[in-house]
């Protein structure tokens, strides 16, 4: 089999087990808190293990510098999680995952703010279409709180993501697998005041479990392998398959579905978003090891 195409299997098989994600989350009935806690805490053991059994942590390639910026990082992924996850509750997996579409433009203006970047016409252009569509795909009345507000949680999520991805940024010569592994490490203090351990049915566990070692273990190996693969393009595109599997499995599962006019919105952020990504990874800039969480890549993958 070809590199490319056993990169193409890789990654789509990835990005269709982020789609999953969020039935995961619901399923577990635990707090938004206490998923992304055990989501470390089982995370944390299957990349430890894996990059144990590797020998990553021989010549890994940390500095005090890095360390700090990849534990950053971590701040800023796992409280992505939280906000994502308080956006399946309060809406629905589909109009969370959409609207969560958006972190390529906040990264946008995160580089015109801190990095003096600037936007050119058609990336404004862009962000105009990409607002245009969250609008639309939104389909919030002003009086429904509860969808306003998980449109608020999935925007947060997306300007922490984009935060994570330019800390992150900046970390070269450490693999992916050790950052990601830092990220969640970080994250088991730093949620571990907000947990109930009796709060957890014992149903709840197999899906926790799942979250760690299926959607953050297996998840980011296969992310990872993918990378080294694939032309950038192609990881852009690829990394699509994620929101279409999401609104596929909330459809069959729980039945949501975006109507008519949320329909109309989705291809326009989509359309944005791949446009920006590309213009983005096609600038000259160094090859660096991305974050997890939705993931590191070159062309910043948005995994959940």
């Amino acid at each position: 089999m070809r590199n490319e195409t056993r990169g193409t299997l890789e990654l789509t098989l990835a990005m269709v087990l982020s789609g999953t994600l969020g039935v995961f989350v619901v399923e577990s009935g635990a707090s938004p808190f206490e998923v992304v806690f055990f989501r470390c805490l089982f995370g944390a053991v299957a990349l430890g293990a894996y990059s144990l059994l590797r020998g990553f942590f021989t010549g890994h390639g940390f500095t005090p510098r890095k360390l700090g910026l990849a534990a950053l990082g971590g701040v800023f992924i796992v409280f992505n999680w939280v906000f994502l996850f308080e956006a399946y509750r309060a809406t629905s997996i589909s109009l969370a995952t959409v609207v969560y579409h958006t972190q390529p433009f906040f990264l946008v203006l995160l580089g015109a703010l801190f990095l003096r970047e600037r936007i050119s016409g058609a990336k404004i252009g862009w962000l105009v279409l990409a607002f245009l569509g969250l609008v639309l795909v939104s389909g919030v009345r002003p009086g429904d709180t509860a969808s306003l507000a998980g449109l608020g949680y999935a925007l947060a999520a997306a300007v922490l993501y984009a935060l994570a991805t330019f800390v992150t940024k900046r970390i070269t010569g450490v693999r992916p697998h050790l950052i990601a592994l830092v990220q969640v490490v970080v994250g088991m203090p730093l949620l571990l005041p907000f947990v109930e351990f009796g709060g957890v049915g014992g149903g709840g566990w197999g899906w926790l479990v799942g979250l760690g070692f299926i959607h953050t273990g297996l998840m980011y190996v296969l992310m990872y392998a993918a990378y080294a693969k694939l032309p950038t393009a192609k990881i852009a595109v690829l990394a699509f398959t994620y929101p279409a599997v999401a609104m596929g499995v909330d459809w069959a599962v729980y039945g949501h579905h975006i109507g008519l006019v949320q329909a109309l919105g989705v291809p326009l952020i989509v359309l944005a978003s791949l446009k920006v990504t590309l213009v983005r990874a096609a600038a000259p800039a160094p090859r660096t090891a991305a974050h997890a969480p939705e993931a590191a890549s070159p062309a910043a993958t948005r995994a959940a």
